[in-house]
């Protein structure tokens, strides 16, 4: 479970002052959820994301993750606890391949076979892609993919994706919402990401509304999300 407490989050502007991002959110996730958490742009979602994950720290409250207190630990020792983080851009490895990159994930000596498994679970011919480097060759689908196929050789219990639509064409998003449906059914791990497509949103148990940099209403997916479909305009959540 995941417990966030009068969690805070500043940067400085262009003055040198603090500007808030993140204010005062409480909230708990529990178990083996699917959330989505969306919300207008600017609003705190992939701050939100980074401060779950641990690439930035809180400047106030308390982050708990199976009643550890993770606030001021390191992405990596989080990583250990079982906490996954996919970026927005998947950063490209030149020089390292597709299959030593997925065995780093799992933290184990992967055969080759077991490697390609994970690649053909996110749609991609393994064939044409264990060898391949993870460089510019690569197109922006391709890497999604690959990025969740570690995501998914590292079975973590928590799975953070920041907009993993983002720079994808539609061949590969419809892709990719056959692979989070999977994630879903198979019910193993909490997963959680940050999107505005409504074909992720209809997947989620739940979904998380932030704007200003507050959580503007948690819950239900069908409660919520009827809301959001009436558009920027008709939506409470933009108002």
């Amino acid at each position: 479970m995941l417990e966030l407490k009068n969690v805070s989050f500043q940067v400085a502007d262009e003055k040198d002052l603090e500007k808030e991002i993140i204010k005062d959110i409480s909230l708990t996730i529990e178990d083996r959820k699917f959330i989505a958490i969306t919300g207008p742009n600017g609003g705190g979602k992939s701050t939100l994301a980074k401060l779950i994950a641990g690439i930035y720290e809180p400047h106030s409250g308390q982050i708990l993750y199976n009643g550890t207190d993770i606030t001021h630990i390191s992405i990596t020792d989080r990583a250990r606890l079982g906490i996954s983080f996919a970026f927005q851009t998947p950063v490209r490895f030149k020089g390292i391949k597709v299959k030593d990159l997925i065995r780093l994930a799992s933290g184990r000596e992967l055969s080759i076979s077991d490697a390609c498994g994970y690649l053909s679970e996110v749609g991609l011919c393994a064939k044409d892609y264990i060898d391949r480097e993870v460089d510019a060759s690569l197109s922006g689908g391709e890497l999604k993919r690959i990025e969740i196929a570690q995501l998914i050789a590292r079975d973590t219990e928590l799975s953070v994706l920041d907009e993993p639509e983002a720079g994808i064409d539609l061949w590969s998003f419809s892709n990719l919402i056959k692979v989070f449906e999977r994630m879903r059914e198979n019910r193993a791990r909490t997963i959680i990401i940050i999107s505005h497509q409504e074909r992720i949103l209809d997947i989620a148990d739940e979904i998380l509304v932030m704007r200003d940099g507050q959580v503007a209403d948690f819950g239900k997916k069908d409660k919520i999300l009827p809301e959001l479909l009436k558009g920027t305009a008709g939506c409470k959540y933009y108002q």
